[in-house]
């Protein structure tokens, strides 16, 4: 881990203390968010309610600079500028590296398909059968660690041999039981819980960029 990635994880318990409790499974989650991007997997990342918003939080941070510009890269620039005659230079100066990310809450066709004509629990799960390979990475949010939707994803994510990384509260729940890790934060009311998943998350993917996009 580079020390710039250090700092981003420090500064989450500078400002958080109480999270503190959280640091192993932290980094065990920057462990294996870096290790999909490595593997060029893709991350998927799922939850209900104020979770489904953190869901498409994440891809958004990952997705495009979050902390830093993330300009693309000289050979990139000068592919685009060769397939894209006067074209090229605009699109290349308005591209970010990006770390490849799906919110499973934001495909509104499939998801209001899946949830009239076959089951509301398994929204997520077919997306993630229809997604998923091994080098793959799933993020499931839930306060109580029980949705049914996001721990059926889970489990058919396992079956993939994707990896998964739980988001919940103090109690953990069934997701404790599935995920490769899960960051159970020291709350239990539900918008305590998602207060506490904000900054954990946000720090996950400032680590992740400062390991990818810093030379």
């Amino acid at each position: 881990m580079k020390e710039s990635t250090r700092e981003e994880l420090e500064l989450v318990f500078n400002h958080f203390p109480e999270l503190s409790v959280c640091k192993e499974t932290i980094s065990s989650a920057f462990g294996y968010m870096l290790a999909c991007y490595r593997n060029r997997g893709l991350i998927m990342t799922c939850g209900n309610g104020g979770s489904a918003s953190d869901a498409g939080h994440i891809v958004g941070e990952l997705m495009k600079g979050f902390k830093l510009k993330r300009p693309i890269t000289p050979e990139q620039r000068q592919r685009l500028e060769a397939s894209c005659a006067g074209d090229g230079g605009y699109l290349a100066d308005h591209l970010q590296g990006a770390i490849p990310a799906i919110s499973l809450v934001s495909q509104t066709a499939i998801s209001s398909a899946f949830i009239n004509d076959v089951a509301a629990d398994m929204v997520f799960a077919q997306q993630v059968f229809g997604y998923g390979k091994t080098a793959d990475l799933l993020i499931g949010l839930s306060t109580s660690g029980n949705s049914a939707n996001v721990v059926n994803a889970c489990k058919v994510a396992k079956a993939l041999g994707m990896k998964t990384i739980g988001f919940t509260g103090e109690q953990g729940g069934i997701l404790s039981g599935i995920c490769d890790v899960t960051i159970t934060v020291p709350a239990h009311e539900t918008y305590r819980v998602q207060e506490y998943h904000l900054p954990i998350y946000h720090a996950l993917c400032a680590m992740l960029e400062k390991e990818v996009f810093c030379t």
